[in-house]
């Protein structure tokens, strides 16, 4: 198994990139290697200076970094020596099994469209994330910026996504799909939602259980809600500030605990042929360690293949 990590990606790397690969690796198994995309000869050094020994990484040279404000499609066609064009080059040619990257997230989008491309059949690819559950666990919400406007087939899509999503990497056993709305009556919302209902409805690969209220988002109501990429980017971006909020206020609370995105380390694109981990730009070692976890179990759970075969 390897796995990849962008060694120069995020607003701290690279020092909390390779601080979270020394951590992440200690709980890696032999066969599973963590092969480190940046400065080679910087890295070793740094690796070195931390205590660690080189000879438990890999190592692809790629001296480039996009940085955060670079436009996407220039950056990773104008830069092929950067870690992210690199790390998708090799994810392409089968040289990785995985992928993951806490820098520029429209590059990490163009990388992951064109390069390892959509799964046959999938009509764009969404990213997920975590959604923390009263009681305990997280629901999934998708997508959460990948597409800004939607047409109800991708939101159908989405559906299977995070099913299979919820099922593989969480062990959700026939997981309950909501559709977020302003309202639970089928008749009620936009024109997507109320287009998009009935395709819910009649899909029989997923367990529909009807429209999902902002208020019902935290409960067990649902374990995958269903939106627009527009619509999930601000739910995702308010639900990230209660975290900070808590802190602020000197609160300690287990629930609002589980909404720092350190512990889960990064958000997923699902629906392109190789696991894709987009990482939130204020990483830290923490959450770098648990996206390379998250990356180790998507190639161990096979949820690539899995979708494939949902859709083909």
């Amino acid at each position: 198994m390897k796995i990849g990590l962008d060694v120069l990606g995020g607003d701290y790397a690279p020092n909390s990139t390779i601080f979270g690969a020394i951590e992440a690796q200690k709980t890696l198994k032999d066969d599973q290697r963590l092969v480190l995309i940046g400065d080679q000869q910087d890295t070793v050094e740094r690796l070195k200076q931390a205590g660690a020994n080189p000879d438990n990484f890999d190592y692809i040279h790629a001296p480039d970094a996009i940085s955060m404000h670079e436009h996407p499609t220039k950056a990773i066609t104008q830069k092929p020596n950067s870690s992210i064009a690199k790390g998708f080059e090799l994810l392409k040619n089968g040289s990785l099994d995985s992928f993951a990257s806490a820098g520029n997230t429209g590059a990490m989008l163009v990388g992951a469209v064109f390069s390892v491309k959509a799964i046959s059949g999938v009509l764009r690819p969404a990213i997920a994330t975590n959604v923390p559950k009263l009681k305990s666990g997280f629901g999934i919400l998708l997508d959460v910026g990948a597409n800004a406007d939607c047409k109800p087939e991708m939101l159908n899509q989405f559906a299977i996504l995070g099913s299979l999503y919820a099922e593989h990497i969480y062990g959700v056993a026939t997981p309950k799909v909501g559709l977020l709305n302003i309202g639970e009556e089928e008749e009620k919302g936009n024109l997507l939602t109320i287009s998009t209902y009935p395709l819910l409805k009649e899909n029989n690969k997923i367990n529909f259980i009807g429209n999902a209220e902002g208020r019902d988002m935290f409960t067990d109501f649902a374990d995958v809600y269903v939106c627009d990429g527009f619509t999930g980017n601000v739910v995702l971006k308010l639900a990230e500030s209660f975290y900070g909020i808590t802190l602020k206020k000197g609160m300690k609370d287990d629930f609002f605990d589980r909404f720092n995105y350190e512990q889960y380390g990064g958000s997923p694109i699902l629906g392109v042929n190789a696991p894709v981990i987009v990482g939130h730009g204020i990483s830290t070692p923490e959450a770098i360690k648990n996206m390379v976890l998250l990356s180790r179990d998507m190639i161990e759970s096979k949820i690539i293949d899995k979708i494939k075969s949902a859709f083909n």
